[in-house]
């Protein structure tokens, strides 16, 4: 029950206040600026003659000055009270008319007691309306949009008489009149004002003073605004739950029940409290709908006994009812009878024989359902509810929830239960059942050190997780594990007292893994076995069949059966590739008897179809090669092939052979809760099969002739090439044989993989082409009759957005739809995306007839000009954010939308935000101050360039509003008046009076300006403020909607205006709740608290969920913590903080995993109704799609509900459809146009969000991503919630949610005609930083059960739909770097022919080699990379095309191109790449903030170096070096291509970091770099290169877990230690196999005599050189680093005491020698080679390999972990090892040191050389005149104009500026010359150089 403590919000109301006009001036400070209505003037003067001045003035409370009617359209009403005097109205010419009280929209008190008279010649009883006629029995999609009777386009229409009440109680700005309290919250003009523009009227500057006493308008942030609620009169809280409805249990019985289990059980009185009000609010929105018992047998359907209900599921599955009824415990094998005459029968049991049958089972169990008493039924849903709402943890596993629920169930139905006369201590359901199993959760992942919880090291592998524990209820042999302390099972205890046992349970005991996560490649040989087999059994037959001359003798195997035995040894590779998935499986799944038997089954069978695919290639090829008995042999065999390629691709591997029984009750538990897929439509299943049949067809046809075909030619020129005269010093002519052969292997992998991408291109062609079709079908195209979308746009709106087919319509449907469209226009001006001239254009006018006796409604003139072209006029700025929302707005209303049922019977939503530590409202202090000294420009200042028009419209705003402000003192002060719109003023608008304005947007700093401004910038960044006004539209829309389609409830207030807005909040808090989950709330600093609190004080109705921690109740326990709800009502108490609503003790800390998803859930409590929709704190909405709220919750198709009883005899399973559990809405990326980085990662989310999605709901397979989709809350609650909370496992939360939905049958939608609006990130960091965390994400999800369902079990067209739409997406770009690298090899080995023997046309030439068909070859594969990287532009190219036109979308695309956004596409795909294979090779994975802030921030060198340095620098160098080898060797055009691909992964992070080319910002770049190389010896330094060396290694070496205490500790993170096989495979096995291509190549080139001089043939070792140039520096870096260790120990304690820097300068030496090491053994190579520059580059290539490999041996196994400090690496620079806090350690870590130093000496200085390699790169582009304007205007598509000012320093500043970048300048200039001499030397003065050194030196 309710407490009378806080009783629940009542609509909003406040005080009712008196108001009066006083003589005087007042005090300013009482009368905010928002609170001046101007029309009270006019109402004021003409009271003034009447009445003594002396003498106060009380207002009649008439329908004038008390018609409170909303707010502005800026946001949520505020309960401000208003005096408003009549409107103006304008004619046709726009003449003011003022009307006399006789002609007004309202009339005095008393007209409202005259008989109502029918309004323009249309009657409640006789509608001859076509429109209202046919809308009364119209069905779906609501009216025909062509009944256009109702809808004149004549510019006005009379539409009603002025003394008819029907059409004199409609105002068209009713829902406006009054202070705005929306986005700017009452801190603007005042509506008043507003209407005075919207109306032409001037400003009335009459200087009168008057009090309007505002005790809601909020205030600024901090100041204590509270409304007790208990002042608040009572209001029906559930209104359809009534006993006048006829309510089956009355509220009262409700809250019995709930108070009789919460004593039984021990549940909190708040969860008690918390849990009535969301089961009556779930009851209340049920049956505004349909009948109050209905609505609960409903509820009891979805949650306990439904078809779909998982209670229902799971209780068949783990075969309960056996339990319940035959009197079996739950056991197998066992047999073990319970004492039967202990057991309590259940109602209408049956015997064992009956109850066998599980169709008997269920027949019986919905029989029972349908006999339960309402009572028994609202009796368990409280149950469930009690129990789910304490369950903290365990609502994310949704089956041990069950399963507490039946023990609770079982108990309440025995006799104990019901004797039981004391109630249960409260609480005691946490402490018994909740703590222990959240305990067990929470001791998995975390450990106690130093009192703390920390992470263990641990991989998924061994942690039993959520879902592990969860699996385990999901058979009777789980259930059979549990067991008490005492060892006693608890399946052998009665069912009446196993809730009793429960906290008794041996949780430790009770679980073990279901699925094991291990952290391995082979997941995908699993998951995907189809994919591989399709694509290498396809690519298998086409290269056999076109390479016969590989295996086939041209005089004796003339049959053929040969090449058909060969071709079909593809069903053996087929079966191969399935054999190896069932080993790989055996490592995943635990090997239980059953699980085993069924994989040795599937293995025996995989065996015998290997066999019967192998012995005819045998036969052939051996025995019999020729005759027709071979041919016959070998055609069967490709028979047998095929067949087995055809069923291994199509069939599921789980359902092989039989595998999985769907009727099997031992297999229903995995057929239910992994395979319960929505099934598809026949058209859409066709549709998804013809598809995939068109990208296969397709694809098979393509790769066939350009890849396969292509090959032929290469393949057969290698093979039968001999190269001559080649032979090494030791190993003779091997690597002159091996050498075709190994280049015909690399080429063979290379087109292998390019037919992988190709797939992935003709899905993306096929996909998007299906896509943009289906979007002409819906009729969301730019291409459909533009002039129609806006001409039947008034149609449409009454036709799809009211719902008239229940309603009493006595207006014409263009008076009712005008209402609907000045609010959409007025919400645009309010936002300042429309100036006032604008407005007055697009809105609908009430204006008189000639004679006065009619008053019309006048058409807007953006209305006619649809039809009349001749009128030319501009409605909006041109590409402006209002054209775009006008133009989707009504472009959404021409597709097919669901029909909105009325306001009150809605069903009741909501919005649930997670927040963590997200900007809530910037302060002023940041958007006027730079960031810091790499920021040129304020934030307000950039916001201004990049929204010039909507600061104008904001800045005029504010001046109306300051002019308001001025009539307090009787003074204007500002010149003209702010009203004026003429064009004349607005000339004059930016005088030297107003340039405060134009600047900061406000000329005096009360906080009422301030704030304005802070607002205004908020809603133009990712803000949380711009979120929840935006989604608080919904309860604008709202009220909106159930105004116009209510209009009698004007009426019934006559004209009291509070009344009115109480009615209208009522209905809005009934059906909408906001709830934001503040985890960090209690922990905000000063200024997060203030904004949270302005939040609260600006939406009353919003609610704050967050988490509470208080002190532990004993010492040395954990602290104590609490799941709070506060909302703007609560009180406030002494101390600043708000008495809560609900505060429910939990178990521990909720945040176990990454966070978001524990937020989420510790939040969901709180929400109330059907749905729920989740919105992240970076999105926007906007009440036009707001008011499309009712049709979108239509797509869940639960609106109208047959009245027939789910349990009724009649309702077979065939007639319940499968639930909707998730609806999808687009997403419009604000953030585009904000430069280019902006742009595309914007238009890579429209893409997906549009195009892609559209598409996969479709042929079904869209899945949930988060933002901004719609949930079936009772679907979704029940089975797990919204998303999982893994650590690192579910690190991509949300999609987790949407594969258990599709996984247990939850159909999955998607909208096109409503859109939120989503923020996306700006910077080149903290892009990729997102692109990092999907990444990893992937990697994660790739280990998860659910890809191993999904892969095994899903039907071939949806398997693949699934997989190029997820994973393949990933794995794409993994092959495409693949295949870069791979065929960067492939161009050393041919390059390395090429460079050593000639080249010629005919291979019959002697001492030649044809390599002209290798050339063809490399041509065509660089355009098959090509062609697939720039496919990915296609799908922006066309969804642009399709809504916004070919030149818009020629112009983005151009725009991006410009801007170098390919390069920018290479970049990422290398770190999507990167990301999942570091992940899934040392795991890591991690949420990673990634910034949502403007990237204006100059970056430092030093740190992208750092940054990117592992995941692509390094790469890309390399990569460098081959193509450099290759373009010297075998130079062809296509090259041009790679290089510029090659130079985008080592240049792209600087040539995207803005104001990378500033001159003098160059150079002090380069101090900063070697700053950072160079810090860090003597002490401990953050951002330092021996900082960012260690943790490279420490993924493989990991940490020490021993913590020590050392400040420096805080540089290390918590990165596990990978597995040795991970690293074995990946750190060595790769890296060894490139050793030896590159080692080859290089000896191969070697392996051609020289001549000695006498003219004999000189043979060189190519292996010893690259030996020698390998390791020689690092034994150079070894001795040199023994001589200054011995000279630091010597010296170290002597020399620390007076020179700090020693360490400094003993690291500095040693890395002075080990660049100067490296320069001069490149050079040595280099005269080796006789300046042979191909060669030499050849030699470092594999010398580089070498190194490589050597560094990678031994960090792997020579160094033990890392310490998270960095003392040793001090020590041994200063000699200084005592101290340290080392220990035992000391005696040891010199050696390690001294093996960490070598390796650390040539990887800086290859950091080193890079670095400047790549600054020397840039720096020509730094000489570019202007180059910084025209790079700034590439970034930010800012033209010069409005270009960024560079920053402005003092004049010391500057000089010390100036003398840095003239000393480092000339610094860099002499390295950068020297580094240019040492390559550019030998080639110029080659003449001149020795040529003989390779003789005389023997290496």
């Amino acid at each position: 029950m309710p407490s009378q403590e806080h009783p629940p919000p009542q609509g909003g109301q406040q005080h009712q206040q008196q108001r009066t006009f006083q003589q005087g001036p007042p005090d300013r400070n009482q009368y905010p600026p928002n609170s001046i209505p101007l029309r009270d003037l006019q109402h004021h003067q003409h009271q003034q003659h009447q009445q003594p001045q002396s003498q106060p003035i009380h207002l009649q409370t008439n329908q004038f000055n008390n018609h409170h009617y909303g707010a502005g359209l800026g946001g949520v009403d505020s309960d401000d009270e208003g005096t408003y005097a009549q409107p103006g109205f304008l004619n046709q010419r726009d003449t003011v008319y003022s009307l006399s009280s006789q002609q007004s929209l309202f009339h005095n008190q008393e007209s409202h007691n005259n008989d109502v008279r029918p309004f323009a010649n249309m009657s409640r009883n006789a509608s001859r309306d076509p429109v209202i006629d046919k809308g009364k029995g119209r069905h779906h999609g609501g009216p025909s949009e062509s009944d256009s009777d109702n809808f004149s386009d004549s510019r006005s229409e009379r539409v009603f008489s002025s003394g008819s009440l029907p059409g004199a109680d409609i105002d068209l700005f009713g829902p406006f009149r009054g202070p705005d309290d929306g986005r700017y919250t009452g801190y603007s003009p005042s509506s008043a004002a507003l209407l005075s523009l919207l109306e032409h009227k001037k400003s009335p500057m009459a200087g009168l003073q008057y009090r309007y006493d505002n005790t809601s308008s909020p205030s600024a942030p901090g100041s204590n605004v509270f409304v007790d609620p208990k002042s608040q009169p009572p209001a029906d809280q559930y209104p359809s739950w009534t006993i006048e409805k006829g309510v089956p249990l009355t509220r009262q019985e409700i809250d019995g029940i709930m108070l009789d289990l919460t004593r039984k059980f021990g549940f909190q009185i708040d969860s008690m409290r918390n849990q009535y009000d969301a089961f009556m609010t779930m009851l209340d929105s049920r049956a505004s709908r349909m009948s109050p018992a209905q609505a609960l047998t409903t509820i009891h359907a979805d949650y306990i006994g439904g078809e779909n209900a998982n209670y229902r599921k799971w209780y068949f599955a783990a075969q309960l009812d056996l339990d319940d009824h035959m009197g079996y415990h739950s056991a197998p094998l066992k047999n073990k009878k319970v004492n039967r005459n202990s057991m309590v029968p259940q109602p209408g049991a049956v015997n064992i024989e009956t109850h066998d049958s599980l169709a008997m089972a269920e027949q019986h169990w919905k029989a029972r359902m349908n006999q339960m008493s309402h009572f028994d039924r609202a009796r368990q849903v409280a149950l469930y509810l009690l129990l789910w709402g304490e369950a903290s943890q365990i609502r994310f596993l949704p089956e041990c929830l069950c399963f507490i629920y039946k023990c609770a169930e079982d108990y309440y139905l025995s006799p104990d239960c019901q004797r039981m006369v004391k109630p249960v201590p409260e609480g005691q359901y946490l402490r018994t059942v909740i703590l222990p199993l959240y305990r067990f959760i929470r001791d998995q992942g975390y450990e106690v050190q130093g009192g703390r919880y920390v992470k263990r090291e641990r991989d998924h592998n061994s942690v039993i997780g959520y879902d592990d524990i969860n699996q385990s209820f999901w058979s009777p042999e789980g259930i059979e594990r549990i067991c008490l302390r005492d060892k006693v099972r608890l399946v052998d205890i009665h069912i009446g007292r196993r809730w009793g046992a429960l906290g008794h349970v041996d949780w430790d005991s009770s679980f073990r893994k279901t699925y094991i996560e291990k952290r391995t490649w082979l997941h995908l040989a699993v998951n995907f076995t189809r994919i591989w087999i399709i694509h290498v059994v396809m690519y298998w037959y086409y290269t056999a069949y076109n390479a016969p001359f590989l295996y086939m003798n041209d005089t004796t195997d003339q049959s053929g059966g040969v090449q058909w035995s060969i071709v079909g040894l593809g069903g053996a590779i087929a079966t191969l590739i399935m054999l190896l998935g069932v080993f790989c499986e055996f490592m995943f799944i635990p090997l239980t008897w059953s699980n085993s038997a069924m994989l040795i089954q599937r293995l025996i069978l995989l065996i015998i179809v290997l066999l019967l695919n192998v012995a005819p290639a045998i036969y052939v090829c051996l025995f019999n090669r020729t005759g027709d008995t071979s041919l016959y042999v070998g055609i069967g065999h490709f028979a047998v092939s095929l067949i087995t390629t055809i069923v291994f691709a199509i069939v599921p591997s789980n359902q092989l052979f039989g595998g999985n029984s769907k009727t099997s009750r031992k297999n229903l538990a995995s057929q239910t809760f992994t395979a319960s897929f929505p099934k598809l439509k026949g058209s859409e299943r066709a549709l998804s099969i013809f598809l995939w049949a068109l990208v296969f067809g397709c694809k098979l046809t393509e790769s066939y002739f350009f890849l396969a075909g292509s090959f032929k030619d290469p393949l057969m020129t290698l093979y039968n090439e001999r190269i001559p005269l080649c032979q090494d010093k030791y190993l003779g002519d091997t690597m002159c044989r091996i050498m075709p052969v190994l280049t015909i292997g690399i080429m063979f992998i290379v087109d292998l993989v390019l037919f992988f991408l190709d797939t992935y291109l003709w899905y993306v062609i096929w996909n998007t082409v299906f896509s943009v079709c289906y979007s002409f079908k819906l009729g969301i195209s730019v291409w459909t009759p533009w002039r129609n979308v806006f001409s039947r746009l008034p149609k449409r709106i009454y036709a799809k957005l009211l719902a008239t087919a229940d309603m009493d319509v006595r207006y014409k449907p263009k008076v009712l739809c005008s209402q609907i469209w000045n609010a959409v226009v007025i919400s645009m001006y309010r936002e300042h995306i429309l100036s006032i001239e604008h407005a007055q254009r697009m809105l609908y006018q009430q204006v008189p007839s000639e004679n006065g006796s009619k008053i019309s409604l006048k058409t807007p003139t953006f209305f006619i000009a649809q039809e009349d072209s001749s009128i030319k006029a501009e409605f909006y700025p041109r590409r402006s954010e209002a054209e775009r929302r006008v133009n989707f707005f009504a472009q959404s209303l021409a597709t097919p939308i669901p029909e909105p049922l009325p306001v009150d019977q809605m069903p009741t939503f909501t919005v649930l935000v997670p927040h963590y530590s997200e900007k809530t409202l910037l302060s002023l202090r940041e958007i006027i101050r730079e960031e810091d000294q790499s920021t040129r420009v304020t934030l307000l200042e950039y916001l201004k360039q990049l929204h010039p028009v909507e600061w104008d419209n904001f800045v005029r705003d504010t001046k109306i509003m300051a002019e308001e402000s001025s009539l307090f003192n009787g003074a204007s002060g500002f010149g003209l008046s702010a009203f004026d719109s003429d064009k004349e003023h607005r000339a004059d608008d930016k005088n030297n009076d107003d340039l405060p304005f134009y600047s900061i947007g406000f000329k005096t700093a009360s906080p009422e300006f301030t704030l304005r401004t802070r607002i205004w910038a908020s809603l133009r960044a990712q803000t949380l403020y711009r979120t929840v006004s935006g989604f608080m539209n919904y309860a604008k829309a709202i009220k909106l909607l159930y105004r116009i389609e209510n209009p009698e409830v004007v009426h019934q207030f006559g004209g009291n205006g509070d009344r009115l807005e109480r009615e209208l909040d009522r209905i809005s808090q009934q059906k909408f709740k906001f709830v934001v989950s503040m985890q960090r709330y209690t922990k905000f600093s000063k200024e997060e608290a203030e904004n949270a609190e302005f939040l609260l004080q600006t939406y009353p109705s919003l609610q704050i969920a967050y988490l509470d921690e208080r002190p532990p109740e004993a010492e040395g326990e954990e602290p104590i913590v609490y799941s709070v709800l506060i909302d703007g009502k609560c009180e406030i108490l002494p101390d600043g903080k708000r008495r809560p609503r609900f505060r429910i003790r939990l178990p521990g800390n909720p945040i176990l995993g990454d966070g978001k998803s524990d937020n989420q859930n510790h939040a969901i409590i709180f929400t109330r109704g059907e749905y729920i929709q989740l919105v992240d704190a970076n999105q926007d909405n906007y009440l036009e799609e707001a008011l499309k709220i009712r049709n979108v919750l239509g797509e869940f198709e639960q609106l109208h509900t047959p009245p027939t009883s789910p349990y009724s005899p009649q309702m077979s399973s065939d007639d319940v459809p499968e639930p909707v559990a998730i609806v999808g809405a687009r997403e419009y990326i604000f953030s585009e146009n904000i430069g280019v980085l902006g742009d595309v990662a914007a238009g890579k989310e429209q893409v997906f969000g549009t195009l892609t999605q559209r598409m996969m709901a479709k042929i079904g397979g869209k899945l949930h991503y988060g933002h901004p989709d719609f949930l079936n809350f009772i679907f979704m609650t029940t089975r797990g919630g919204v998303s999982k909370a893994q650590k690192g496992l579910h690190l991509n939360e949300d999609i987790y949610a949407g594969m258990t939905a599709f996984n247990r049958g939850g159909r999955i939608k998607h909208t096109e005609y409503y859109q939120c609006g989503k923020g996306r990130d700006l910077g080149f960091g903290s892009i990729l930083n997102f692109n990092t965390k999907i990444g990893t994400g992937m990697g994660e999800q790739m280990l998860s059960r659910e890809y191993y369902y999904l892969g095994t079990q899903l039907p071939l067209d949806r398997f693949l739909t699934f997989y190029y739409a997820h994973p393949g997406f990933h794995i794409n770009n993994i092959f495409i770097m693949l295949s870069v690298q791979l065929f960067m090899f492939s161009m050393l080995f041919i390059g390395s022919m090429a460079s050593s023997v000639t080249v010629c046309a005919d291979v019959a030439e002697e001492g030649c080699m044809n390599l002209v068909p290798v050339f063809d070859w490399i041509k065509r594969c660089v355009l098959s990379i090509f062609i697939v990287f720039f496919i990915a532009f296609l799908p922006l190219f066309l969804q642009e095309f399709m809504e916004r036109g070919f030149v818009r979308s020629l112009i983005r695309l151009g725009k991006q191109f410009m801007s170098m956004s390919p390069l920018f596409e290479v970049f990422v795909t290398q770190i999507y790449a990167n990301s999942i294979l570091t992940n899934l090779s040392f795991g890591g994975a991690r949420y990673i903030a990634t910034g949502r802030g403007f990237a204006t921030t100059r970056t430092p060198f030093a740190l992208l170096y750092s940054r990117f340095a592992g995941p692509s620098l390094y790469l890309g160098m390399r990569t460098l070096i081959m193509l450099i080898f290759a373009s010297m060797t075998m130079w062809v055009p296509h090259l041009i291509y790679f290089w510029v691909s090659v130079i985008a992964l080592v240049i792209s992070p600087f040539l995207f970091n803005p104001h990378q080319f500033s001159f003098s910002e160059f150079f002090l770049d380069y101090r900063e770099f070697l700053r950072w190389l160079s810090r860090g010896n003597s002490r401990t330094h953050v951002s330092s290169w021996i900082s960012y060396c260690r943790t490279l290694r420490t993924r493989i070496t990991g940490y020490k877990r021993k913590r020590l205490g050392h400040p420096s500790e805080k540089l290390g993170g918590d990165i596990p230690k990978a597995n040795f096989w991970v690293i074995f495979v990946s750190e060595l096995v790769f890296p060894l196999i490139q050793v030896f291509m590159c080692v080859v190549c290089y000896m191969f080139v070697r392996s051609f005599a020289t001549s000695d001089g006498n003219g004999t043939a000189v043979y060189t070792s190519g292996l010893l050189r690259v030996g020698v140039f390998a390791l020689a520096p690092l034994a150079v870096n070894a001795a040199v680093l023994a001589v200054l260790f011995a000279i630091s120990l010597l010296l170290g304690p002597c020399m620390n005491m007076c020179c700090v820097k020693f360490g400094s300068i003993m690291a500095a030496i040693a890395h002075a020698v080990a660049v100067l090491t490296l320069l001069g053994f490149f050079e040595a190579l280099w005269a080796l080679e006789a300046w042979n520059a191909s060669h030499a580059v050849l030699g470092i290539i594999a010398a580089i390999s070498v190194q490589r490999f050597v560094f990678k041996i031994l960090i792997a196994v020579f160094l033990t972990r890392e310490f998270k400090h960095d003392e040793t690496n001090r020590a041994w620079w200063t000699g200084k090892w005592h101290g340290r806090g080392l220990g035992s350690h000391a005696i040891s870590q010199p050696l390690r040191e001294y093996v960490c130093k070598i390796i650390e000496m040539s990887m800086f200085a290859c950091d080193f050389l890079m670095g400047h390699v790549i600054l020397i790169l840039l720096f020509p582009i730094c000489l570019i005149p202007w180059i910084d304007r025209w790079h700034s205007t590439m970034l930010f598509w800012l033209r010069p104009s409005k270009q960024i000012r560079a920053p402005i320093f003092s004049a010391k500043l500057r000089a010390q500026r100036r003398w840095t970048v003239l000393g480092y300048g000339l610094l860099f200039i002499i390295v950068a010359a020297v580094f240019v001499l040492l390559i550019i030397g030998p080639i110029v003065f080659r003449e001149r150089m020795p040529n003989n050194l390779g003789k005389i030196i023997p290496v």
